[in-house]
This record gives C-alpha cells, structure tokens and sequence, in this order.
C-alpha cells in the first residue's frame, strides 16, 4: 500500500468514525465518545486526522453540554494544528479533557497493530 500514513491510516480511522456516528444514532454518547478516543489514538500522528478528531470531540461536547470538554478540545485543536507535524505528540493519549494533553497512555494491543501496519504501508 503505498501513500503518506495519513492515507494509509484513514481506513481504520474512518471505521471508528462510523461507530461513533452509529453510537449517536442510537443514542448512546459514552460508545460515541470511545469510539472517537480510539479514532484519536489511530490518527494522532497524522496533523490531518488530529485536528478533524478534536474538532468531532468539540461538536460532540457542545452536543452533550459539556463546557468542560469543550474548552479542553479548543485548546486540544490548537495543541493538534500546531505540534503534530514536529511529532510533538504524546502517544496513545485518548484525546479527552479528562486526561492531561501531554500524559503519555499505553496503546491498546488492536490499535497498536492497526498502526504499524499503517506505518509499514501494508
């Protein structure tokens, strides 16, 4: 598979993307937003995918009326635009207010290996 990891990773983040929006749909916000930590942790390498998953984690906090995430997403989107292209991410965080911005996170086992096949272009 050739092409930047961003193209090569959009597969299994547009995946989670669907989960989320399909957790929406049937009116579950908790699935929604774990689905969107998991689209967060596959993409956050990728400036492109970082910022378009804040920018959902933001519409899902005004959604769901939360001030608290979304003022920590505004500062996120910002942190994604500006620090991932110099590989100023820390790895495995899942994205939301409820964890520092900066705190490193261990990697689930399915995700890890959804990544390194998208690193290795296979």
């Amino acid at each position: 598979m050739q092409g930047t990891f961003t193209q090569r990773v959009a597969f299994y983040v547009e995946a989670e993307l669907s989960s989320a929006r399909e957790a929406s749909s049937a009116g579950d916000p908790q699935q929604e937003f774990s689905h969107l930590e998991r689209a967060h942790v596959l993409g956050q390498e990728s400036t492109y995918w970082h910022v378009r998953i804040h920018v959902l984690m933001l519409a899902w906090a005004i959604r769901n009326g939360s001030i608290r995430e979304a003022l920590g997403q505004l500062f996120r989107i910002v942190g994604a635009a500006t620090k991932t292209a110099f590989g100023l991410v820390p790895q495995g965080n899942t994205g939301g207010a409820n964890v520092s911005s900066f705190k490193k996170m261990p990697i689930n086992k399915d995700l890890a290996a959804l990544i390194q096949k998208a690193k290795a272009g296979v």
